[in-house]
């Protein structure tokens, strides 16, 4: 009897306010004459804070240009011939007034679906980490593009294939002399991809090259990934700022990725107004898929870059609330009952 007695002692939760549920707790009374002045001050709150998003993304400089080329009369029709190589189109075009600093320039395409499932998947995790034991056996998951010429692709998979292949010289005309504008390519993927999730394989002899023996670029690319950028060795391979810009999958169809920043020289405060000359390197094919191309000159703010749907959700929000605190109000003054006296 006295061990039945101690075990069920043993058992019973600790007599304190916690294992007993004794906790104080408070239940707010939701009464008129707390509810209506909060969703005042909540819809004054949202308006305000609406109005400050909307008028900073008005003030937000935005130029695109379309250069992909279908109509007759674009300077780059003469490149969608698949027999052209090597073609070159000039877009022109002319500001007005400053286009304030520090500038950001994108590429845009339209129709083109990132976020297809099986073109997602298609990569090897492993090689772009620098794993050299994926670069001899690539991941089934990279099908169709796992070998050419009975040699493994290195990197590989469909995303890597369809690197985007367009170049830009941006030059502003002054008394017609070109100046060119120097664009500043570092750090603009994201530091995540740079620092941690993609690595270069470790060199071989001092050299990135060897390091791909025995491999082969994707069938699309003019050069191995070692090569990617002749200009700055620290660029090649896995981490080269385009590709890591590319290798981040877009959600939706049409999209736009960051290619440079002007931020140096005479253009450290942005683009003076005058007449500008865009040189395009025109390689990269979409009208297969009836996509489009641009490009996309903006600039940013507090609130990153234009995007007027956040201010006009917070103001559509707070409009709601007051215009419910209005409706409350009419219907308690309207349907109010006297308190019980009893």
């Amino acid at each position: 009897m006295k061990k039945e007695e101690t075990a069920e002692t043993a058992n019973r939760p600790d007599n304190t306010a916690f294992t007993q549920q004794r906790l104080p707790a408070w239940q707010p009374m939701l009464s008129a004459g707390i509810v209506i002045p909060g969703f005042v001050l909540i819809g004054v709150a949202f308006i305000g804070i609406g109005v400050a998003l909307f008028v900073t993304s008005k003030n937000i400089q935005v130029l695109e240009r379309d250069y992909t080329g279908v109509e007759k009369n674009s300077p780059c029709f003469k490149c969608t011939n698949s027999d052209t190589t090597n073609c070159v189109c000039n877009l022109n075009f002319t500001l007005s007034k400053l286009f304030e600093g520090p500038v950001f320039f994108y590429y845009g395409l339209s129709n083109y679906y990132q976020n297809y499932r099986k073109y997602g998947v298609s990569r090897d995790d492993g090689q772009l980490s620098g794993d050299t034991d994926n670069f001899k056996t690539p991941s089934d998951s990279c099908a169709p593009y796992e070998y050419s010429q009975k040699k493994p692709i290195v990197p590989c998979g469909s995303i890597a294939n369809s690197f985007f292949n367009d170049s830009f010289r941006l030059f502003q005309v002054i008394n017609g002399n070109r100046k060119q504008v120097p664009f500043d390519g570092k750090g603009i993927a994201w530091w995540t991809d740079y620092n941690i999730k993609f690595h270069n394989p470790t060199k071989v002899n001092g050299s990135l090259q060897k390091a791909f023996a025995g491999t082969v670029k994707p069938p699309n690319w003019p050069r191995p990934a070692y090569e990617l950028d002749p200009q700055d060795p620290a660029n090649n391979g896995f981490l080269n700022q385009d590709f890591l810009v590319w290798m981040r999958a877009a959600a939706l169809p049409d999209f736009r990725k960051l290619y440079r920043r002007i931020t140096e020289g005479d253009y450290a405060k942005g683009l003076p107004a005058g007449n500008y000359t865009l040189d395009i390197t025109y390689n990269y094919p979409v009208l297969s898929f009836d996509g489009r191309k641009k490009v996309v000159f903006s600039n940013v703010s507090w609130m990153g870059g234009k995007n007027q749907f956040l201010g006009i959700a917070y103001l559509v929000i707070g409009s709601l609330c007051v215009v419910m605190s209005l409706v409350m109000l009419i219907v308690y003054a309207k349907f109010k009952f006297p308190e019980d006296d009893s």
